[in-house]
């Protein structure tokens, strides 16, 4: 089990500005035709496994420190989802989480409004760290 599987929501900690943000979730699976190219793999080469806990964010949720391998906490849901993916630019204030290959688990979750929280990564002058310039 991953060690972001097996925290609690109270041991979410970090090192930068503590965040937390209103923002659209819906949610994706390791299916041809949600993805381009493999669906098991993400946009920065980490492997999806059905029972990670493992979210994508839109660019604009990179840039304000919610970068790659961030630890996540979505209100309402239990444990912490790591970074490990992200969106087409077109989105803004979004996450898609993971729902391994459940699809019908997806189409329940449909598109709802959640808080999250996240510590922003800093690098050693305090600033914000974004993980991969926008392409």
């Amino acid at each position: 089990m991953a060690a972001a599987e097996k925290k609690d929501a109270s041991e979410l900690t970090g090192v930068g500005k503590k965040r937390t943000m209103a923002v659209t979730a819906s949610a994706y699976n390791s299916l041809r035709g949600q993805t381009v190219g493999n669906p098991s793999i993400a946009a920065w080469g980490d492997r999806l496994r059905p029972g990670m806990k493992a979210i994508a964010v839109s660019r604009d949720l990179q840039r304000m420190g919610l970068g790659h391998r961030t630890e996540v906490k979505i209100k309402g849901l239990p444990g912490t989802y790591l970074v490990l993916d992200r969106m087409n630019k077109r989105w803004r204030k979004k996450i898609d989480i993971y729902m391994g290959t459940d699809r019908a688990k997806a189409m329940r979750w449909g598109k709802r409004n959640v808080e999250i929280t996240w510590f922003e990564k800093q690098d050693v002058a305090g600033n914000v760290q974004q993980t991969a310039p926008e392409s």
